[in-house]
């Protein structure tokens, strides 16, 4: 990869070939390799007297851009996906650690909190105190302290946030009293554009982010503020409250109870990168059809125009409504539909007399009557697909589609080629009637996207600790989710901009879309 390797002959047990080159960071003293990463027990194609290690110089380039030095990097494969997020580090190196922080774009950010600062005390610059939140979540501490007592312990990574000495780490109250101004106006919404920028950077390069999105809602734990006087709310932020969600069975039956107490947190995700492109936080009484157009609005802001095509989401946004605003946007909804016909188990088709033998049921799957057999025979309806410029779902008789005899085939598809056709116009019920009818195969496969939300919120939650419960404070708990989206926002564009090997042993190579990204951050 255009390293430049040196060979140091140190004392140990004789030169074999290396079973293992497995990275071992430095723990010696002197200045000139206190930096360096080894690898133990390698060897080169020559045999060597006594034992090898191989150092690695600092500076190492890969496709004509300088990065950290390769034995730091996180071992990505070409063949990975592009944002490999099983690639992740359970504790991310410093070379690791440096570059996630150099791709987030918080100057704005920090030049607020300075400036709201004004001349007060400058013990802890916020650049600190802000690069030890970021850490906190990173590095995965299960809380702010420890993270502190790290940072104690590690002047290498005191150094990554600009800490001088031991004494400059905060305590912990001042971490706490930064969340409560971050969660604060015009702060909260700078957080939320530190965000919604690396969204963007990362729709202009990656051309297929936000194709087919799917969205869910989520429980989110949290501990309400004690206010020191009745009623004192002292900002517009929901309050945590106590939520509840049933779970019914296809019979209606309510098979078991999910209960919070906190906020709900409403998702939208790319489904093959599974990299969130909006997020909102929400009292835990909102449905989830009233958070997704302030959702969706910002996903549409964070990616070019029209890119999102589709969008999966199950029961809860099931409504006239929310299938009006996607219609009215371009967006062809995959959601599943609600059962509220109690007893109906078919309707006929608006339009069509009582003679016909169309039918539709509550998904909106189209059915015909064989009425010559006796009893009659329904079959479900062959879909050709979607007319968009007459807003119609076309429909063929099944028996000549799929060419099978039907006993009805004289009186349907008399004098007709191609057999009976029937156009289904989307007006009579958006909801009923989808670009992409349930039934198909296309929905079940798109549906089965909405799988990535599950995993998105497990790494949300359980990864980085967004759901521990242990934040007090609207303001604290909105700054804190926000520095959480900041650092997968960051991570994302890490993994897309990673180096890739090529082969076990092959080089390390930058992919278009890496070298786009490392473009953009220069810039």
């Amino acid at each position: 990869a255009g390293c430049d390797v040196r060979l140091r002959l140190l004392g140990g047990r004789s030169g074999d070939v290396a079973r293992r080159a497995y990275p071992h960071k430095g723990r010696f003293s002197a200045a000139p390799v206190a930096h360096a990463v080894y690898f133990f027990d390698f060897s080169t194609t020559h045999r060597l007297t006594r034992g090898s290690v191989a150092m690695l110089n600092t500076g190492c380039w890969v496709d004509g851009y300088q990065t950290v030095r390769r034995g730091a990097w996180m071992r990505i494969l070409m063949t990975q996906p592009l944002f490999a997020w099983e690639a992740l580090e359970d504790s991310p190196s410093l070379a690791t650690i440096r570059e996630f922080l150099a791709a987030v774009p918080d100057a704005a950010l920090l030049e607020a909190l300075s400036a709201w600062r004004g001349r007060g005390r400058d013990d802890y610059p916020v650049s600190v105190l802000w690069g030890t939140l970021l850490l906190t979540i990173v590095l995965r501490h299960p809380s702010i302290e420890s993270c502190l007592g790290e940072l104690r312990r590690n002047a290498g990574l005191r150094a990554v946030i600009g800490i001088d000495s031991e004494a400059g780490v905060p305590r912990k109250w001042n971490l706490s009293r930064f969340l409560d101004v971050l969660g604060r106006e015009p702060h909260l919404s700078l957080l939320h554009g530190v965000f919604d920028q690396m969204l963007r950077r990362l729709g202009q390069v990656v051309s297929d982010l936000g194709v087919h999105t799917a969205g869910d809602a989520s429980a989110l734990n949290a501990r309400r503020e004690q206010s020191k006087k009745k009623g004192d709310s002292r900002h517009d932020l929901p309050e945590p409250a106590g939520g509840r969600k049933e779970y019914v069975d296809a019979a209606g039956r309510v098979t078991h109870v999910v209960e919070w107490f906190g906020y709900k947190f409403h998702l939208l995700v790319d489904v093959k990168h599974e990299v969130i492109l909006a997020y909102r936080i929400t009292s835990t009484k909102t449905a989830d059809s009233d958070a997704l157009p302030e959702v969706l609005d910002s996903a549409q802001a964070n990616l070019p125009a029209r890119r999102i095509r589709t969008l999966a989401f199950d029961k809860a946004a099931d409504d006239v409504k929310t299938h009006e605003l996607l219609h009215a946007r371009g967006i062809r909804p995959v959601i599943q539909n609600r059962a509220l016909w109690k007893e109906e188990l078919e309707r006929l088709l608006p339009g069509h007399g009582a003679d016909t033998n169309m039918v539709h049921d509550e998904a909106g799957t189209m059915y015909c009557y064989d009425k010559v057999s006796d009893p009659p025979v329904r079959y479900p309806m062959s879909y050709i697909g979607h007319e968009p410029a007459r807003g119609t779902l076309k429909y063929r008789c099944p028996a000549r589609h799929q060419g099978w005899p039907c006993r009805s085939e004289k009186v349907c598809n008399a004098g007709k080629d191609y057999g009976l056709t029937v156009r289904v116009k989307q007006e009579i019920d958006l909801r009923r009637f989808p670009p992409i009818p349930r039934a198909t195969k296309q929905f079940e496969r798109l549906y089965k996207g909405r799988t990535a939300v599950e995993r998105v919120n497990a790494r949300i939650k359980v990864f980085w600790g967004a759901d521990d419960g242990n934040i007090v404070g609207a303001r604290r708990f909105h700054a804190h989710l926000g520095a959480v989206m900041v650092a997968h926002a960051g991570m994302a564009t890490l993994l897309a901009s990673a180096p890739r090997h090529e082969g076990t042993l092959g080089k390390m190579r930058l992919t278009t879309i890496a070298q786009a990204l490392r473009h953009k951050r220069l810039a």
